[in-house]
């Protein structure tokens, strides 16, 4: 899992005043929107004794309160409030908890889970169809007991539709993938693939006008860190899908799919177009989850590649790259609890960076290795 990047946690229109809680990289958050429609993202841990603040409520303008002793924290993570304190009594300058910078973009909020200061942020992916007219959005997600690595190739290996898909998507008496070529940059890469289609049927058969196409045009593309992008051009419009691969754990999956479409573009056409999109991620489905081994290999050579896989090769050593550059999710950010093998990730946050005094506030040691540390007065 790779840290330092903007993730898409959830639907814009999913959060509410209400906290919510999320989970990425193996961490539970806490989101909710704010009284000037921004949405707040923190870890979902109370500094304290641990208390899930997804459990809370919010107080005052914006701060959310812990569900088991009332501290109360602000949007920026910093606890105002501690409720068994005596008048007079100040609070601890480490009584905070992660924050993390959040914009709301493409109907979704994310997040950027790392530490980097903004101006060493690789940028957020653009998805030039959300704010055009001529597009209409659907919104669907499933969760996969498998691997976001796994997931996400399998959305831009052109190769297995005619096999997994049939005719749903892929052609099974054409099978051959014609070379293309990969325009790639640190951030992204696409490839624009000709795929033998089959012939539309049900609502979509309906706009079928002259001879079935040799060839499809199809983009498939990868945005870092989990986003890939699939631009089949039918014969009557286009669908576009930006499928997002949140890894909730190393092994499990929620997947999160934003479709545009420029043709039957009422709403009386989105239950269609959701069928569509869930039957053939559906197909998918047993034959990622059955998957061996579970963890995309570290070693490239670990698995045989043709060119057809030029897609997921390019992949592989951007993600090579950036483990050796130290953006893999590793034992710095693991905590390990009382509890024998019990772990949790914690992702720093950029105030960690921004204040090196406090940075062990977010520590939480074991029990019994003499770490235990005596409250801290301000």
């Amino acid at each position: 899992m790779l840290k330092n990047f903007w993730y898409a946690l959830e639907f814009g229109h999913a959060v509410e005043r209400r906290p919510r809680k999320v989970r990425c990289l193996g961490q539970d958050f806490v989101l909710w929107r704010r009284r000037d429609g921004q949405v707040a993202v923190l870890s979902d841990l109370c500094v304290h004794r641990g208390g899930a603040l997804s459990m809370g409520t919010l107080a005052g303008e914006d701060r959310i309160a812990c569900p088991y002793h009332g501290w109360e924290y602000e949007p920026d993570g910093t606890c105002v409030k501690i409720p068994a304190n005596p008048p007079g009594r100040g609070i601890p300058k480490k009584a905070r908890v992660d924050a993390y910078p959040s914009v709301e973009r493409y109907g979704l909020v994310w997040a950027f889970l790392g530490d980097l200061p903004e101006e060493r942020r690789p940028p957020m992916p653009h998805f030039p169809e959300h704010d055009d007219p001529a597009f209409r959005a659907v919104y669907w997600e499933t969760t996969v007991e498998a691997n976001y690595e796994r997931t996400m190739e399998n959305v831009v290996d052109a190769a297995h539709t005619p096999f997994v898909h049939g005719t749903a998507f892929g052609n099974p008496d054409r099978p051959e993938i014609p070379d293309f070529e990969v325009t790639q940059d640190e951030w992204q890469a696409e490839a624009d693939i000709l795929l033998s289609p089959p012939p539309p049927k049900g609502l979509w058969g309906l706009l079928r006008s002259g001879v079935r196409p040799e060839h499809v045009v199809v983009t498939n593309g990868w945005y870092l860190p989990n986003i890939v992008k699939l631009h089949v051009r039918l014969p009557f419009g286009d669908l576009i899908l930006y499928d997002h691969n949140i890894p909730l754990t190393q092994g499990r999956t929620q997947v999160k799919i934003v479709g545009y479409r420029n043709f039957f573009t009422g709403r009386w056409a989105d239950g269609n177009a959701l069928k569509r999109i869930g039957r053939i991620f559906e197909q998918d489905r047993p034959v990622v989850e059955s998957q061996r081994p579970e963890l995309l290999p570290f070693d490239l050579s670990a698995e045989l590649h043709i060119r057809s896989d030029a897609l997921q090769v390019a992949y592989r050593r951007r993600r090579e790259q950036l483990i050796k550059d130290g953006w893999w999710v590793g034992g710095d950010d693991v905590v390990t609890g009382d509890v024998p093998r019990r772990q949790a990730t914690v992702i720093p946050s950029p105030a960690r960076r921004e204040n090196p005094e406090l940075a062990r506030a977010w520590v939480h040691k074991t029990r019994g290795t003499g770490a235990e540390s005596e409250e801290e007065q301000p």
